[in-house]
């Protein structure tokens, strides 16, 4: 029975074998392809829950890490599935290809991992930078000059090995670079005296992203945003971008007021020369209250005295240092002082001083000196 049923299809399936035959290159290259596609499926599946699981484990580095790798990978299965339908056009007859599949998989695999590669390089770069707490791994300038390294011997190892596949002679490529390296260096001296100038400033680290830089040589002020290999931006006050070739640096003074430890309080106050009787008092009391205010650094130089007789007052010089170095902060502190001080004036029944002249005449009398020892002005002459 079993026999009479399979005799028919067998003999059906013999008939049609031949034309079978003739288009098993096309059942090959779809059942690649099907088989391409299922793995990639497949594999996106598995990452997927490695990633949720990972996530779910608080490991967020290596789920970043597997998230990098999975676009990568699933290229690296269409390039092998690419290149085995090639050598199938080939063994057909089809077309000579069997040389292009393996050119095919062998560059498509130099430049998948060299994208990779590029992709771990820029995962572990965040990471790095990463705030734990209040605390950086490492800060944003060191990890960008060590993440901009490790491109650039990637890029340096791709393109060699790109060179060698294609069948280049590396040697002759390195012998050429010491002769031509001569050449290339005059060429592009302002090139290289950049890259020199952006090494230096990764090493030195005068400045780093974010910090507020001036420069008294040259008018450049504004907070740094980024350090390039041939460029440093810096967005200055009024929101402008200033683009600096990292060669300037190299020839400049550049002052870092973000690195300060205190910001300064400088400032003469001139009370009337009627009021010389009051200096005394108005100075002690301004320094005490400078040593008892809480924003004011007492470790540091704290002097309030008489500096000097000005053309119409008596000037104290106040000369203090505020914990802060916050600009907005430290001007609402520096506004409390000056008030401060205004009070302590006029608790003393002192005035301030504004410009004033006093004209006398010949053939009048003078006036007396506002105290003693003052020297009177002479006829003809002003008195300011």
């Amino acid at each position: 029975m079993l026999e009479q049923l399979l005799t028919p299809a067998v003999s059906r399936f013999v008939e049609f074998w031949p034309w079978l035959d003739d288009y098993r290159w096309q059942l090959g290259a779809t059942l690649l392809v099907s088989l391409v596609w299922v793995l990639t499926v497949l594999f996106n599946m598995v990452m997927s829950r490695l990633i949720s699981h990972l996530s779910h484990r608080g490991s967020q580095l290596d789920g970043q890490l597997l998230k990098a790798a999975r676009s990568p990978l699933r290229a690296m299965i269409w390039v092998l599935g690419l290149s085995l339908l090639l050598e199938i056009l080939d063994r057909n007859d089809l077309a000579a290809t069997g040389a292009i599949g393996d050119e095919v998989r062998r560059f498509g695999t130099i430049l998948i991992l060299a994208w990779a590669g590029l992709r771990l390089i820029k995962v572990i770069e965040d990471w790095v930078i990463g705030a734990t707490g209040s605390r950086q791994r490492m800060d944003r300038t060191s990890a960008d000059a060590i993440a901009k390294l490790m491109r650039l011997i990637l890029f340096v190892l791709v393109g060699l090995t790109l060179l060698q596949s294609a069948g280049v002679s590396i040697s002759g490529i390195l012998a050429f670079g010491g002769v031509g390296g001569i050449a290339v260096g005059f060429a592009a001296r302002d090139l290289l005296a950049n890259f020199f100038g952006g090494l230096m400033i990764y090493m030195d680290r005068p400045f780093r992203v974010g910090d507020w830089v001036r420069s008294p040589d040259k008018e450049i002020e504004g907070t740094v945003e980024h350090i390039g290999w041939r460029l440093t931006r810096i967005r200055t006050f009024d929101q402008r971008p200033l683009y600096v070739p990292n060669a300037t640096f190299i020839n400049i003074a550049v002052e870092n007021p973000s690195r300060m430890f205190n910001r300064r309080i400088f400032e003469h106050v001139g009370v009337r020369y009627d009021d010389v009787s009051r200096v005394q008092q108005i100075a002690d009391e301004i320094r005490e209250m400078l040593s008892e205010h809480d924003e004011i650094d007492t470790r540091q130089t704290l002097i309030v005295h008489l500096n000097r007789f000005g053309p119409s007052s008596l000037d104290i010089m106040v000369y203090t240092f505020t914990k802060t170095t916050q600009w907005v902060r430290y001007h609402e502190i520096k506004q409390d002082v000056m008030l401060k001080i205004a009070q302590i004036i006029e608790r003393n029944g002192a005035e301030f001083a504004f410009p004033t002249q006093t004209v006398h005449l010949a053939g009048t009398e003078s006036e007396e000196p506002a105290f003693a020892g003052f020297p009177q002005a002479g006829e003809g002459q002003l008195r300011k």
